[in-house]
């Protein structure tokens, strides 16, 4: 019990403390994970999957224009790569949980900073990173980037917007009509 008190301390740190850093978090202590996965086949993967990402990117603005979130996001990138440094994605379960899994380590690039699940909000999550995060904060693969990088920051319609402390984006209360 005291190592889930302790990881959600060390977590919930992070969390808060991530937009202070003066300088980029290092890597595992072992280097970048090597993708085993080999680049000709990543790359038609990505060009193949890119339509479908940005269908659903765009269903979604089509879709917030109906259904209003009760915070609108204010602001801009600053480009100090936060949000790519300390990414938290869900575990999943059974074989759907680990190619989703794969798909975000072979295919998209990220890779995981910590080699154990965390737990977040009662939920068991990756913290992962981005092996195509150039050192000018900018992505080095913009154009081929996920939906999770595309919709940054999210703002949820239920509960209160969580977004990295620095990045330069805010959330505000939408004012009622």
């Amino acid at each position: 019990m005291v190592t889930n008190q302790s990881q959600r301390h060390q977590l919930d740190l992070l969390v808060e403390t991530v937009g202070d850093a003066k300088e980029e978090p290092p890597l595992p202590n072992e280097g970048l994970p090597r993708q085993w996965l080999p680049g000709w086949i990543r790359w038609p993967l990505k060009i193949l999957a890119l339509p479908w990402i940005l269908l659903d990117y765009h269903v979604q603005c089509l879709a917030s224009k109906f259904f209003r979130t009760p915070y609108v996001q204010v602001g801009g990138c600053k480009q100090r790569g936060n949000c790519c440094h300390y990414i938290m994605m869900e575990k999943g379960w059974g074989i759907f949980g680990w190619l989703f899994t794969a798909w975000h380590t072979q295919v998209i690039g990220f890779y995981k900073r910590m080699p154990d699940t965390q737990e977040y909000e009662g939920k068991k999550i990756y913290v992962m990173g981005c092996r195509h995060l150039r050192k000018d904060g900018k992505c080095g693969q913009y154009r081929f980037r996920p939906l999770v990088c595309r919709k940054w920051p999210i703002i949820e319609h239920f509960g209160h917007p969580r977004l990295l402390k620095g990045c330069g984006f805010r959330a505000v209360e939408r004012k009622k009509n």
